[in-house]
């Protein structure tokens, strides 16, 4: 006597061995073309997102000679204290430490500095990106009238929220780094610490200090500032 119960389940055993056996052999049924699926490194892709041109602020350049600029306020927040709001009308920078005449600028002074514009992309640890027009004044320019002391090895960066981080003073002199006051061709935007960033080129992000209020020479090779008090690389170098 047949089992009648047990057709249904021999023909869904066949059809499941038919169709891998199709997969197994690449063959295709009859009047079927075969698809070609290319490599996802060769499909165009959405340069700009919904969420990413968001965040451009109206007039922010989103091209510079042929490069597409990421908008100049990241992803998301990472600072330690918040996204600082500083009063132009009472900030002053501060350039002290192994100098020999201690200098203090007001925003407007430190702008009137002869500028310099650098495309330069910022890495942050987090995994993004963001290629961005900067312009800004030449650290070097700042130092030369306080005039830095021999011993001085190490450039302190001071953010106004306690934020501290470092670069050795050789990596600032010859890369001619900047400290911005611009982004994409407007005022540094908050979110990216106005008045002014480091833009360490070359750096992880966690080397470009925000909201910055005083730059301090020292001889203090190994100086750990606050990411790398937790066991982040000292030199930030992104090899």
């Amino acid at each position: 006597m047949r089992n009648v119960f047990a057709l249904p389940a021999l023909k869904k055993m066949r059809t499941v061995l038919f169709a891998l056996l199709l997969v197994l052999t690449a063959c295709l049924p009859l009047g079927c073309e075969q698809v070609n699926v290319p490599n996802p490194s060769d499909l165009p892709t959405d340069t700009v997102s919904s969420a990413t041109a968001s965040r451009f602020r109206a007039s922010e350049i989103r091209e510079f000679q042929g490069t597409f600029l990421s908008p100049a306020i990241g992803p998301r927040d990472n600072s330690i204290a918040g996204i600082q709001q500083v009063d132009i009308s009472q900030y002053q920078l501060s350039i002290d430490g192994l100098v020999d005449n201690p200098q203090k600028h007001t925003y407007d002074e430190v702008i009137a500095l002869t500028s310099h514009q650098r495309l330069i992309r910022l890495f942050c640890v987090e995994g993004w990106d963001a290629t961005i027009l900067w312009q800004g004044v030449l650290l070097n320019d700042l130092f030369q009238p306080a005039g830095v002391k021999a011993e001085a090895v190490t450039v302190i960066f001071h953010g106004v929220d306690g934020y501290t981080t470092s670069l050795p003073l050789d990596v600032v002199k010859d890369r001619q780094l900047i400290l911005a006051y611009m982004a994409n061709g407007l005022p540094l935007p908050a979110e990216m610490g106005y008045p002014f960033i480091v833009v360490a080129e070359d750096r992880f992000g966690y080397k470009w200090a925000r909201w910055v209020e005083r730059i301090e020479l020292s001889s203090e090779q190994y100086y750990r500032g606050y990411w790398e008090s937790f066991g982040y690389s000292i030199d930030g170098e992104i090899r």
